[in-house]
């Protein structure tokens, strides 16, 4: 990979890129709401397999598809897979979340140099998903596919690890064992997700569902959702 390639995913994956992704805990805050998360392995649990069940199964397999639509200007593809990311958010709040990352990343693309003018404008048409955003901004590094999607799982596994730090709560420490953990189990989740097709392709994840409904009514949260 050339080093332009390798900054621009490193870029990508920071949490200080500003698409809101700190103000989310998808439905982690609830789980400790509910006692289902108290412990530090409790939270890195959660977390893995929520990895392996929601975000390699659904996220990933749509940003590795839609990278090359970006590439080839695949105009209808594009557009079929951000309506596949809105229909399957389950909740309003899960659906808020991925449109609102999603505005803030065509932002930020309208003040970057990597992507292509008219494929911003095909973006800005669309209710834009973050997915799909940030596979826009992905294609235009020119890096290969399976490193976007490591670079995508790794930025949500850091916003993930933060959350847990807040709302658990714990320490440094532990925040940083579980970011190592999610680390190690991320490449599976990206192989997976790069094998499957539009008939394998899934979103569902009951109990997170049922937690971001809760959520939106919790009396007392730190996060959005």
């Amino acid at each position: 990979m050339q080093d332009s390639s390798l900054m621009q995913l490193m870029w990508l994956a920071s949490p200080a890129l500003p698409v809101g992704g700190f103000s989310y805990s998808e439905c982690l805050e609830a789980a400790v709401n509910k006692a289902l998360v108290a412990t530090e392995k409790e939270a890195s649990d959660w977390l893995v397999e929520q990895l392996h069940s929601s975000l390699g199964r659904a996220d990933l397999a749509v940003i590795a598809q839609a990278i090359p639509a970006w590439q080839t200007s695949n105009g209808e593809r594009i557009a079929q897979l951000n309506a596949w990311m809105l229909q399957t958010r389950e909740s309003s709040e899960l659906r808020a979340q991925t449109l609102q990352m999603g505005r803030s990343l065509l932002e930020w693309l309208r003040n970057h140099t990597t992507a292509q003018a008219e494929q911003i404008a095909l973006l800005a048409k669309l209710q834009p998903t973050y997915p799909l955003a940030f596979a826009l901004a992905a294609s235009s590094t020119g890096a290969p596919l399976r490193d976007c999607l490591l670079t995508y799982a790794f930025g949500w596994a850091e916003n993930m690890m933060q959350a847990a730090i807040k709302a658990v709560p714990l320490g440094q420490s532990a925040g940083q064992r579980i970011l190592s953990a999610l680390a190690a189990a991320i490449p599976a989740a990206v192989d997976h997700a790069l094998s499957l097709n539009d008939g394998s392709r899934q979103a569902f994840s009951p109990m997170l569902a049922i937690l971001s409904a809760q959520h939106e009514n919790q009396y007392s949260r730190l996060f959005r959702s």
